[in-house]
C-alpha cells in the first residue's frame, strides 16, 4: 500500500520511522487553519486533520497512493487555541501565557482513503509548566526554537525542561499519537510490521 504523509512536519516523518514506517511521498496539505469562532482546541484539531485529508485526496499527487495520512496538533488552555505563533512577540505572549499553569496538546490524527472514506483519532496529552523566569523565556524566544510549533514550544527542544508533569502520549506533545497512529494504519491493512 503507498502512503502519503500529508504533512511537512519533519516530527512527525520522524515519528513514522520509529514505526519502521516510511510513506511514499511527503507532500504537505495546503489549507486555511484558522479557528472558528468559538470553536475550541479540540474541535480545531479534529477539523484540521480531516480537511487536510480531503486536501490531499483531491491533489494530484494522490493519484498514485492508496491512502493519506494526516494530523494537526494544537495546544489548549482552557476554550483557547495557541497555534503556531507569527513572530517572536507572540511566542512569548505563549510561554508566558504556559508559564506556571496547565494546558492540553489535542492531535487529530486522520486516514484518508481512495474512496474518500476517512478515519480518526483526537488525542489530548495534560501538561504542567513549571513558573519561567524572564530569563527562561527570554533564553527559549533567542534559541528560535518555538518557530513552526503549535504553543510556541517544541517538547522535544529545549523546552522539556519546563515540564513539571506531563499525562497522556508524549508522541502526541511531538505532533503524532504513535499509539493511536499504529491502531489506524493496522485497521485499514497497512503492513506496518510486515516482514521483508
Amino acid at each position: 500500500m503507498k502512503l502519503l504523509l500529508a504533512s511537512g512536519s519533519p516530527r512527525r516523518l520522524e515519528l513514522l520511522a520509529r514505526m519502521g514506517v516510511t510513506p511514499t511521498s511527503v507532500i504537505p496539505a495546503d489549507i486555511d487553519e484558522t479557528p472558528a469562532p468559538n470553536e475550541t482546541p479540540r474541535e480545531l484539531a479534529i477539523r484540521l486533520c480531516l480537511a487536510k485529508g480531503r486536501a490531499a485526496r483531491n491533489a494530484d499527487s494522490f493519484a498514485d497512493h492508496d491512502l493519506a495520512l494526516t494530523a494537526d496538533t494544537v495546544v489548549g488552555v482552557g476554550r483557547r487555541n495557541l497555534g503556531k505563533p507569527e513572530d517572536a512577540a507572540q511566542a512569548r505572549k505563549f510561554l508566558e501565557l504556559l508559564s506556571g499553569r496547565a494546558h492540553k496538546v489535542w492531535t487529530g490524527v486522520a486516514l484518508t482513503l481512495k474512496d474518500g472514506q476517512q478515519i480518526h483519532r483526537i488525542v489530548s496529552t495534560r501538561l504542567q509548566f513549571k513558573r519561567l523566569s524572564r530569563q527562561e523565556v527570554n533564553a527559549y524566544i533567542t534559541s528560535n526554537d518555538w518557530q513552526g510549533k503549535a504553543g510556541g514550544y517544541g517538547i522535544q527542544g529545549m523546552a522539556e525542561m519546563f515540564v513539571r508533569s506531563l499525562s497522556g502520549s508524549y508522541s502526541n506533545v511531538m505532533g503524532l499519537p504513535l499509539h493511536e497512529t499504529y491502531g489506524l494504519l493496522v485497521g485499514v491493512g497497512y503492513p506496518v510490521l510486515a516482514d521483508d
